[in-house]
């Protein structure tokens, strides 16, 4: 069941907290650093990409977006991390266990940190492997953290090079599922292409070597894969043919005009139609729900992701929706305003699809950014709500 708590007085559920976190952000408190810094798995270090567990589990991502947030994680009365909203009390909350996987590099000497983050309770993502190649040419998505950073390098004249190998990726693989056993889903995403191919080529070395150092076998989750979608279809068979159990071609927005505006790059280079393409290529020839698309919520009206959403699910293809997280942002044309109403329109809408399609997102305990799980295993009280 999902958790009910008190916010300005009214009820609200931890999905519906969980969505306002992340895009109002919050405010860690010095002591919170202090207290928990060594002991729990929180840090200042936005490479670190800290995150919370509200009282039923969920997994947040922590956007310590300083004292002007309206949230802001405290110490309580018994010293444990608790969420304030404007000084009033909203839950008890806890941390991830500590890590050393910060700490460690590769053979080479590379750091962990920098190439791959650890999540909730059983994720390791690799975010962006590779500098995004429409944002280095002025056409980052105006969502994206990680493509605004490289097209501001670009504009400045900076280099922005990203030494990581195949050979580091699987190294921070092994550490994490057979060392340190933290991590049962791998996630591996690089940053957008132009070439034809995509990042197939990349992406398969990179399966091969994390076999011959991990063993894919001891992955006891999924791999799941973000990638540009290749012009010959057939190129994504090759991700599933070396160990890919998802593959990722994402559509983040489905209002056809906001995404022209918002992923310029995206809707000029490979267009809509070769998304959808790829996605359905992977349903027809993997099976049903192994192709994935991220939706950005909270920029198109709820009713027009849902109806994307549901397009997708009902063609055997996964719709993920992460949540818009403005902070630090250039401004984002977006005609709606994502609050507590647009959100339980999501959730409600979100929890029919995957019910109706039976569309099981991967996973097992939650994303810090995403609704995607979160919304599957609660989707039989969210479809029964009036």
């Amino acid at each position: 069941m999902l958790t009910e708590l008190l916010l300005d007085g009214k009820r609200i559920d931890t999905l519906d907290l969980k969505a306002l976190l992340l895009i109002q952000g919050v405010h860690v408190r010095a002591e919170v650093y202090e207290t928990f810094g060594a002991s729990h798995r929180i840090s200042r270090d936005p490479l670190q990409c800290s995150a919370l567990f509200l009282p039923d589990g969920t997994v947040v991502h922590i956007a310590d977006i300083g004292a002007a947030a309206p949230f802001e994680l405290s110490l309580g009365p018994r010293g444990n991390p608790c969420l304030l909203h404007r000084g009033e009390f909203v839950a008890d909350v806890s941390l991830p266990s500590p890590t050393a996987f910060y700490r460690q590099r590769t053979s080479r000497g590379v750091p962990f940190l920098g190439m791959a983050v650890l999540q909730g309770q059983d994720v390791l993502a690799f975010p962006y492997l590779w500098p995004c190649e429409l944002a280095k040419a002025g056409l980052a998505c105006a969502f994206c953290h990680c493509g605004n950073f490289t097209q501001q390098q670009s504009f400045s004249g900076t280099p922005g090079g990203f030494p990581f190998t195949a050979q580091d990726v699987a190294e921070a693989v092994h550490y994490a599922v057979n060392v340190e056993k933290f991590a049962s889903y791998v996630q591996i995403t690089g940053g957008s292409t132009l070439d034809t191919n995509g990042e197939c080529d990349r992406i398969v070395e990179i399966l091969r070597a994390i076999d011959d150092i991990a063993g894919l076998d001891n992955i006891q989750g999924e791999i799941i894969l973000y990638t540009t979608p290749p012009s010959d279809l057939r190129q994504l068979d090759r991700l599933f043919a070396a160990g890919a159990d998802r593959v990722a071609c994402d559509i983040e927005i489905w209002d056809k005009e906001l995404a022209t505006q918002i992923c310029p790059g995206k809707d000029r280079k490979t267009g809509r139609r070769r998304h959808l393409d790829a996605l359905l290529h992977i349903a027809s020839t993997q099976g049903p729900f192994r192709a994935c698309s991220t939706f950005v919520v909270g920029l198109e009206p709820a009713e027009s992701f849902l109806a994307g959403a549901d397009y997708l699910a009902a063609n055997g293809i996964v719709p993920i929706p992460s949540i818009w997280m403005p902070h630090g942002l250039p401004a984002v044309p977006s005609p709606v305003v994502p609050d507590l109403t647009f959100f339980r329109t999501v959730k409600k809408g979100l929890a029919e699809i995957y019910d109706k399609y039976q569309c099981e997102p991967p996973g097992r305990c939650g994303y810090n950014v995403c609704l995607c799980r979160d919304t599957w295993k609660h989707r039989a009280e969210l479809v029964a709500i009036a």
